[in-house]
């Protein structure tokens, strides 16, 4: 049991190390980015499957830290795709954005590339459904870092 759990993390840490982050640098508040992002992933018809945000769950207890919030996004289809191609790969989805403060007030936005995250698995159907990922999400950052 502790070869096959010690297996599992050496592969989970080899894929983490290797997904490629894009880092987009806003002059947009923290709030404001946030909004704009979900206005754009819906805009480029993909789902908000979940928010999770640190930031938030702080305040609701009297606690101020910097804004972040990991914004959790999918589509059926893809979902339906993915499994066909690999049910290994399903711990992947949903895809995720992450929004952050700055000490300016700025914020950043931050996510993996698809094709990086879904690479490791060498499934054709994977890596051609990821390069399509690939086009979205970077349309969904672009609008939502737009000026």
């Amino acid at each position: 049991m502790r070869i096959l759990a010690i297996a599992f993390l050496s592969v989970f840490l080899s894929t983490a190390t290797q997904a490629e982050t894009r880092v987009l640098a806003t002059d947009h508040g923290f709030k404001q980015l946030w909004n704009r992002l979900e206005t754009a992933v819906k805009a480029n018809r993909m789902g908000i499957v979940g928010r999770a945000s640190a930031s938030s769950g702080a305040a609701a207890q009297g606690y101020k830290i910097p804004g972040n919030a990991v914004i959790m996004v999918f589509r059926n289809d893809y979902a339906r795709r993915m499994l066909k191609a690999s049910v290994t790969a399903g711990i992947e989805a949903p895809l995720r954005f992450y929004v952050t403060e700055n000490a300016d007030a700025s914020a950043t936005l931050r996510y993996r590339t698809p094709s990086s995250v879904f690479a490791p698995y060498g499934v054709a159907e994977l890596d051609s459904m990821a390069q399509e990922l690939d086009a979205i999400f970077a349309a969904i950052a672009a609008q939502a870092v737009a000026k």
